[in-house]
């Protein structure tokens, strides 16, 4: 089986192509074969209120192109931006490396793969702004 492989909870929803699918009661497993869907789980959805750091700011910028509200073409630009200002803060090695697989999505508009790479990035910036705090 080829493509993406979404694994859903009882009654998780999903945002797939602009249409909310929710799961019936049991767990499922479904196989998304057309390239390009742009798929999101919702329960992993950033809500406009916090996106309040620098990493959750990218990161809803990938959303919205991953929801339909936003067009690839407008937010490269953003995303682009943004991955570049993140580099600039967040220098160790796995976060370049992060860093470098989500350019190269929104290159190759996989936004899916953009935000999954960015998402990596939420627990050290947690730890980073934490640090500051205290």
């Amino acid at each position: 089986m080829s493509g993406l492989v979404l694994k859903l909870g009882p009654h998780e929803r999903v945002l797939i192509n602009g249409a909310v699918i929710e799961n019936g009661d049991k767990r499922s497993k479904l196989a998304i074969m057309t390239p390009n869907a742009n798929i999101l789980r919702l329960r992993d959805a950033i809500h406009p209120e916090e996106a309040n750091t620098p990493v959750r700011r990218v990161c809803y910028i990938a959303q919205l192109v991953l929801s339909g509200d936003a067009v690839p073409d407008d937010a490269r630009h953003q995303l682009l931006l943004g991955i570049e200002q993140l580099s600039q803060a967040l220098t160790d090695p796995d976060s370049r490396r992060l860093l470098a697989e989500a350019s190269r999505a929104v290159l190759e508009e996989q936004h899916y793969q953009v935000l999954k790479s960015l998402r990596g990035l939420l627990p050290r910036e947690e730890r980073l702004l934490s640090a500051g705090r205290a």
